[in-house]
This record gives structure tokens, sequence and C-alpha cells, in this order.
């Protein structure tokens, strides 16, 4: 079962002194919160390259798949 989101019940009702959003090419993003408090929040989104393989036969109409190859 996957998740949808993760809470954060921690940083509910703190005042943002400043956001800052990072992009990096290799990595995906970071969101960094700084809070009046003295504390952060840090959140980063990664892109994961993936690949996968189809063996199939073509031809007219839908192709017959013979096999998926994934990792």
């Amino acid at each position: 079962m996957t998740r949808d989101y993760v809470e954060c019940p921690e940083v509910a009702g703190k005042t943002i002194k400043a956001l800052k959003l990072y992009e990096d090419d290799t990595d995906g993003c970071e969101t960094l919160i700084e809070f009046t408090d003295g504390t952060s929040f840090s959140s980063s989104v990664s892109y994961q390259p993936t690949f996968k393989g189809t063996l199939f036969e073509g031809g007219v109409g839908t192709p017959k798949i013979i096999r998926d190859y994934e990792p």
C-alpha cells in the first residue's frame, strides 16, 4: 500500500521567516522553510531514472506482448 502524503504536525502553527526553493539537475529539487523560532523544515523530491523493456510482435493491429522486463 502506498501513501499519498506524509503528515508533519510539528510544523503546524509556526510562523515562516523565509522560504527557499532549490533546483538540482541531478537530484531533483528541495524546499527549505525557515521559521521565526529558529527551526527549519526541509523537503526534497528526487527523480530516480527508471527503465523497462518490452519484447513484442508487431504488425497490423495491437502488438502482441511476449514479455515485459522491469527491474
